[in-house]
């Protein structure tokens, strides 16, 4: 029915952060190779992000894939100037403009729907406005999750069953109610609670964004995740046949990136030339390098980071080490130990700023990922096989963390154990460096344990890859979903 009409175009509109929009620009990459055009809404100081990483993809492919902008509402809210993205703010005060500020692009992209007139949109879930805006126009919205299955069943259950009401403290456990696993959680680790005093004007704001969220997904036409069903079988199913929503299964989108070229080019410009990167990793054997990164929003503080730095050393393993800091014109950093650098040399490389994170998984000498558990990160580490330290933070990351230790059996802890807002540097609490030098010396020194983990990783890898091939799970519910769009525009 739908082959005669024009061709499918879709609308995708990720929320300004890396971690969002980066899921977001593979997803619509994945999509135009089904022959359906594909139009990312963005802002302009976020274009040149977007650009770059499509750009091999308009050139080598010739597939149908542009960019609209739209204007961001800086002054309006007050944010400082060429603030239009989660990268950019360095204050809880700004995080809680920047929410308010995304709900100013309402209007913009009402026009954008008149003049352009698509056939679907795939709106981040942080634009709950949007599944209204599609029906305006009688369109689908389909909500675009940055987590995973478990994630997603976990926060259905808290709002349903309310069971950290009901214990006494904020370190008390409780179990997650009517789920697959028996999986325990604290309110010290629940997505929306903010125990930094700072927190409560964010804590108003997001929760009112979570709360509109929940709703507009529940009346939108699905959800699409970037998942496979083979990674969590008992959540997938849980998430559409127990808690009835329409949900299609179409990761790891990140997958797209099949060459050196596009996996160092993905994202911002790397702080290091990939080449370098990849003749460092050459010299190694394999799964002998850790990697430790945490993510684009993480700014931990010159004392955690001297933890980290000590810890590493402590584990006596070689490792890459991604930073948040530019390199400092003093000779010594105050967060590394004296003579650090000198010491490590050969042994450990430090990135300062943006890494190409999926090349350096993919490398066989990574054999291990310290990671924030942002879902990004956690199915990069996934797909690349290997086993991982879960250090969450904030937000989701906590659940994610108990699917990779609790169900997949493919990562420890170190023993984070309460949310933070860490938009910017908090002390609030420290992961000291034996806990580090630990949990890096268990996934990464010859065990039992270790081997075992390593073994299971490696099979999930394996089947992510299997999941996007040709015939494989993700693959096919893509190809079920932009069927039923097609039917859908007539």
């Amino acid at each position: 029915m739908g082959s005669k009409s024009r061709q499918l175009h879709i609308f995708f509109f990720p929320l300004m952060a890396p971690g969002h929009m980066l899921p977001v620009i593979d997803t619509a990459r994945l999509i135009t190779t089904q022959g359906v055009k594909a139009t990312i809404i963005t802002t302009p100081l976020n274009e040149p992000f977007v650009s770059k990483t499509i750009e091999r993809t308009k050139t080598c492919s010739g597939f149908n894939i542009d960019i609209k902008t739209i204007k961001f509402p800086t002054v309006e809210v007050g944010l400082p100037e060429g603030c239009e993205n989660i990268d950019s703010l360095t204050s809880v005060e700004n995080s809680a403009s920047f929410l308010t500020a995304t709900g100013m692009l309402r209007q913009p992209l009402e026009q954008l729907l008149q003049d352009y007139r698509p056939h679907c949109i795939v709106a981040d879930m942080f634009f709950p406005w949007a599944t209204d805006v599609a029906a305006k126009f009688g369109i689908p919205r389909l909500v675009f999750h940055v987590t995973s299955f478990f994630s997603l069943s976990t926060q259905v259950s808290l709002q349903v069953y309310e069971p950290h009401k009901k214990v006494l403290s904020d370190s008390e456990p409780f179990v997650i109610p009517n789920f697959p696993d028996e999986i325990k959680l604290t309110r010290m680790k629940m997505a929306n609670q903010f125990n930094d005093k700072e927190g409560a004007v964010l804590e108003t704001e997001f929760t009112k964004v979570l709360k509109e969220a929940n709703e507009a997904d529940v009346r939108s036409y699905g959800v699409v995740v970037n998942s496979f069903y083979e990674l969590e079988p008992a959540y997938a199913n849980h998430y559409i046949k127990v808690l009835g929503r329409k949900a299609w299964h179409i990761g790891p989108v990140s997958l797209c990136n099949k060459d050196v070229e596009d996996k160092g080019q993905r994202g911002n410009e790397s702080s290091i030339d990939k080449h370098e990167c990849l003749k460092w990793l050459n010299a190694k054997n394999s799964d002998s390098v850790v990697y430790i990164c945490f993510g684009s929003l993480a700014n931990l503080t010159n004392s955690q980071l001297m933890e980290i730095a000590m810890g590493l050393e402590a584990s006596e393993q070689q490792f890459i080490w991604v930073v948040k800091k530019g390199k400092d014109e003093k000779e010594e950093e105050d967060w590394l130990p004296k003579g650090f650098e000198k010491r490590m040399e050969g042994k450990g490389l430090i990135i300062r700023g943006w890494a190409p994170q999926v090349l350096i998984l993919d490398h066989g000498a990574v054999g291990g990922f310290v990671t924030h558990c942002g879902w990004n990160s956690t199915l990069e580490g996934v797909t690349a096989g290997v086993p991982m330290v879960t250090w969450p933070m904030f937000a989701e990351q906590f659940y994610n963390e108990k699917l990779v230790t609790e169900v997949l059996k493919i990562g420890v802890p170190v023993g984070a154990d309460q949310q933070f807002v860490n938009l910017m540097a908090n002390d609030a609490y420290i992961i000291k460096k034996e806990a580090i030098e630990n949990a890096v010396r268990r996934i990464m020194m010859v065990s039992e344990e270790a081997k075992e983990m390593r073994s299971r990783a490696k099979a999930l890898g394996e089947m992510a890859r299997r999941a996007m091939e040709k015939g494989g799970s993700s693959d096919s519910d893509l190809k079920a979903l932009i069927e039923e769009l097609k039917i859908l525009s007539g």
